[in-house]
Formats: structure tokens, C-alpha cells, sequence
């Protein structure tokens, strides 16, 4: 039984040694045709990097006839489960664009999409992948309503529309944390907030946002020289207002009133200073 078994496992063996001698002798010394054929066969034996190898190889003599469909859409593909998401997204991209009669068009635009969002990194690094994917699955969702896939692409659409808002939340989150140590972070605080609010208008963090951003208003009153203080304790009362009309019974209303009243007393107290100021100026031109 074990002579049986190593007899097995020797022909395996010589099997493989033959299989990638037939596939390098194709790839280094084969026809354009025999590297086609090599090529899909990789590809239908999920042999994916050996196959993008040769269909880099066969694709300018192949390019403008009809197996060059084919060779895209496998080219995607091979990409795919090669899990080069960024390439995949833009192979798949270029055949649904290059191919509007195929019949996998559809697959092919929904496969760009969808690989662009498995490109995209976390939340906090950069959102160009991010971006890619939200365009791809909004176009997806315009051009094929009726698509068996639609209800893939609205879910996939709202999570990569989630991940950005969280990105830029936790942005502005982050000037705010930071401008004890630069007052300039404050405005920067306020109008990264004012942004998030004003391209997500119905964004999950709205109440948060608006919360945030009258507090960052807020500080930036106390903080700020008496000459400044009636002016940015104008914005803020503004800030407060908006977040008491759009969450009037919001759980950051209580702490929000003492902002109001601390903004008002702040207000108060600088514009008493700076009439005093004039008065006293007046009184030396007489």
C-alpha cells in the first residue's frame, strides 16, 4: 500500500514538473496563439498569476480583435482573485466602458465598484479608493435600477458613505482635541464641522456634529481677546440655535445651555470692556 502511495505521489510530482515546463516553454518560446490558450487555461484552472503573466504578453497583438473582450473581462478578473482590488476596479471599469454590448457589462460595472470598496483602506487613511468605489456604485445604481445586484450596491453605497462621514467627523473631532495647543486648530475645528454638515445633510453624525461644533465655538470664545469675543460669541449662539432646531430634545441640550449662558455673560462682559474703552478714549480727545 505505502509503494502504491509513493508511486501516486511520484507521478503527481512528475506531472507538476511537466505541467510548468509546458507553461514556462509557452510563456518564453510559444506562439501568440499557444500563449492564448496557455493563458486560459491557467485561468480556468485558477492558476491566476500565471495567466495575468501571458495575457500581458498576447495583449497588443490581440488588441481591436474580438478575443480581446475575453482577454479584458479575464484580465479583471485574474486581478480580482489576485486580490489587486485597485486594479481590478480599474480593469473592470475599462471594460464596461470599452464593451456597452457585452453581456457582462453589468458584472463588470458592479465588479469595479465593488472592488474599488475592497481596496479602500480604514476609515482614516486616505479616501481615494473610498471615493473611486462611492462614484462607481452611484453610477451602478442610476444605470442598472432594476440590476439583481441594486441591493448589494445601496448596501455597499451607504457603508462607504458611513466611512467617509466617520473619516471627516473624526477629522474635525481631531482639530478640536488639538487647539489648546493651537488656537488656529479652533477654526479649523469649526469649519471642518460646518463641511461634514454641509455635504452629508443627512448624516449619521449630524446631532454629534452640530454638538461639536458649538462647543468648539465656544472655547474658541473664552479663549479668544475681548475685541474678538462679541463677534465669535455671535457665531456660537448661531451654532446653538441650529442644534436646538434640528435636536430640540437632544441629550447635549443641558450642557448646551450653559454654553449660551456662558457665551452671553462672555459677551456681555467684552462689550462693557470695550464701551469703556471708547468712552475712555473719547474723553482724552476732549
Amino acid at each position: 500500500m505505502q509503494k502504491i502511495k509513493n508511486l501516486a505521489y511520484l507521478f503527481l510530482f512528475v506531472l507538476l514538473l511537466s505541467s510548468c515546463g509546458e507553461y514556462h516553454k509557452v510563456l518564453n518560446k510559444g506562439t501568440t496563439e499557444e500563449q492564448y490558450k496557455m493563458a486560459v487555461k491557467m485561468y480556468e484552472t485558477k492558476k491566476f498569476a500565471k495567466a495575468l503573466r501571458l495575457f500581458e504578453k498576447i495583449t497588443p497583438a490581440y488588441r481591436g480583435k474580438p478575443q480581446m473582450e475575453r482577454i479584458s473581462f479575464m484580465i479583471a478578473q485574474s486581478n480580482f482573485n489576485e486580490k489587486s482590488y485597485s486594479l481590478s476596479g480599474y480593469y473592470f471599469d475599462r471594460f464596461s466602458k470599452s464593451y456597452p454590448k457585452s453581456s457582462k457589462k453589468e458584472e463588470a460595472a458592479f465588479l469595479s465598484a465593488y472592488s474599488y470598496k475592497l481596496a479602500a483602506p480604514v476609515f482614516s487613511k486616505d479616501p481615494t479608493d473610498t471615493n473611486k468605489a462611492l462614484e462607481a456604485f452611484q453610477t451602478f445604481i442610476n444605470t442598472y435600477p432594476n440590476s439583481d445586484k441594486i441591493e448589494e450596491a445601496n448596501k455597499h453605497y451607504q457603508e462607504l458613505r458611513y466611512k467617509l462621514q466617520k473619516k471627516y467627523f473624526e477629522i474635525a473631532k481631531t482639530y478640536y482635541r488639538t487647539a489648546d495647543y493651537d488656537l488656529r486648530n479652533y477654526k479649523a475645528a469649526i469649519q471642518a464641522f460646518d463641511n461634514l454638515l454641509s455635504d452629508y445633510l443627512g448624516s449619521e453624525f449630524k446631532e454629534e456634529a452640530l454638538f461639536y461644533r458649538l462647543k468648539a465655538a465656544h472655547d474658541f470664545v473664552i479663549k479668544s481677546t475681548t475685541r474678538r469675543k462679541p463677534e465669535r460669541a455671535d457665531d456660537a449662539v448661531e451654532a446653538y440655535d441650529k442644534l436646538k432646531r434640528n435636536f430640540p430634545d437632544s441629550k447635549y441640550m443641558e450642557e448646551a445651555n450653559k454654553m449660551l449662558a456662558t457665551m452671553k455673560a462672555q459677551k456681555k462682559e467684552a462689550e462693557d470692556i470695550i464701551a469703556k474703552q471708547i468712552e475712555y478714549q473719547n474723553s482724552l480727545k476732549k
